[in-house]
């Protein structure tokens, strides 16, 4: 039997976007957010009396390395030397082996080189572990190295690949060390300990083959949990369960109401906040729909913007909206643009008709750019945008 834990993506000091106009105390969360994560995630692996840990790549955020991260990691690894619990790390693009690390770590980390290489231990049961992997060299190794990683035919034990790269399948930019499922599974292994994409994914099941995601969310791009993987089995079936230790959540959400007056919206929307409390410190984009054709005043709108944020500060868990949209729940779907056929948006003799007051004015006419390279859907829109801030008295 192993047991053990398999987490990614830590982004150490990793910068948030400037909140400025957020309490001390919320913003001080904020930026402790991937500090009280992994200390959580230590903390699991002391509980759960775990064999080692798995690290997949990228630490720490590489223009945005500081002294106080390393130490942070050093102390969270000497939690787990005096208790016997190994760690095994590989560096990824965001932190690279050419960006020297100061920071000695205890004699329970091993750090893979540049090139592949295997780690052997054996655990509390007295099972043979072997790990394969190796660290990026430079923040962009587009390098395929899946070649060096030895087969585990004909070797007795648990066989473990990390890998920080790219499923051939992942949509984003950041392709580094691009791999395709059956690259994996031809080493035999019985578990591959992925990073680099920061959304939870399993890619296999036999062999288990995962993505824990980062550990904190630091966006509206990595909403909801966060954490690490723990995994425990033995050479014949190894089960991955995800445990969540992120400090803060970023979420969306909708809230819908028949509440037209500015106290009865602010009442709804604390109303939801006081729900979702309950689960843990979150930042949310939260879209209100009225179901209602009444108008809401632009000024109502302000003031509810300008509310919604006070007292949270004192709240344990803080729900802190950043991104709120107040509107008609039938705006979208009663366009003005839906009231025109296909065929008359592109009929062109009352489209040069509707344009020719305006474009045979000399005055005017310099100033404006061609009307055939408009979207005349657009254009639509944005006359209705412009009727309603008229209606609105804006």
């Amino acid at each position: 039997m192993v047991k053990f834990i398999h987490c990614a993506d830590l982004h150490l000091d990793s910068p948030f976007k400037s909140r400025d106009y957020l309490s001390q105390p919320i913003f001080e969360d904020i930026q402790k957010s991937a500090y009280e994560s992994f200390k959580k995630i230590v903390d699991l692996a002391l509980a759960e009396e775990v064999d080692f840990m798995i690290i997949s790549g990228d630490l720490f955020d590489q223009q945005n390395r500081t002294l106080r991260a390393e130490v942070f990691l050093k102390e969270q690894f000497e939690r787990l030397e005096r208790e016997q619990i190994f760690v095994y790390l590989c560096h990824g693009n965001h932190d690279p082996l050419s960006s020297s690390i100061g920071t000695v770590w205890p004699d329970n980390v091993s750090v893979f080189s540049e090139n592949v290489e295997t780690y052997q231990t054996i655990t509390k049961n007295g099972e043979e572990i072997y790990l394969h992997g190796f660290s990026y060299q430079n923040d962009a190794s587009y390098e395929n190295k899946l070649d060096a990683y030895p087969i585990s035919q004909g070797y007795k034990g648990i066989h473990i690949g990390i890998l920080h790269g790219t499923y051939s399948k992942t949509s984003t930019n950041d392709r580094y060390t691009e791999f395709r499922l059956e690259d994996l599974n031809n080493k035999l292994y019985h578990y591959w300990a992925l990073g680099h994409i920061h959304e939870r994914q399993q890619l296999s099941d036999m062999p288990q083959i995962h993505y824990p995601g980062n550990i904190q969310g630091r966006h509206f791009k990595e909403l909801g949990e966060k954490g690490c993987l723990l995994v425990e089995g033995d050479n014949l079936k190894l089960d991955a369960k995800f445990i969540p230790t992120q400090f803060i959540r970023f979420e969306k959400a909708t809230l819908e109401t028949k509440q037209t007056s500015k106290q009865g919206i602010f009442n709804d929307i604390q109303a939801f906040k006081t729900q979702v409390r309950k689960n843990g410190k979150a930042i949310y984009q939260l879209n209100v729909l009225i179901d209602s054709d009444q108008w809401i005043p632009e000024q109502d709108i302000l003031q509810i913007h300008e509310m919604i944020s006070d007292y949270e500060a004192n709240e344990h868990n803080f729900v802190f909206i950043e991104d709120l949209t107040i509107k008609n729940k039938y705006d979208d779907q009663n366009t003005l643009v839906k009231e025109f056929s296909p065929e008359l948006i592109e009929d062109n003799t009352i489209y040069n008709l509707a344009m020719n007051d305006l474009y045979l004015n000399p005055k005017a006419s310099k100033y404006l750019e061609n009307y055939s390279d408009f979207d005349r859907r657009e254009l639509i829109e944005h006359a209705e945008e412009l009727l309603k801030s008229d209606m609105r008295g804006e």
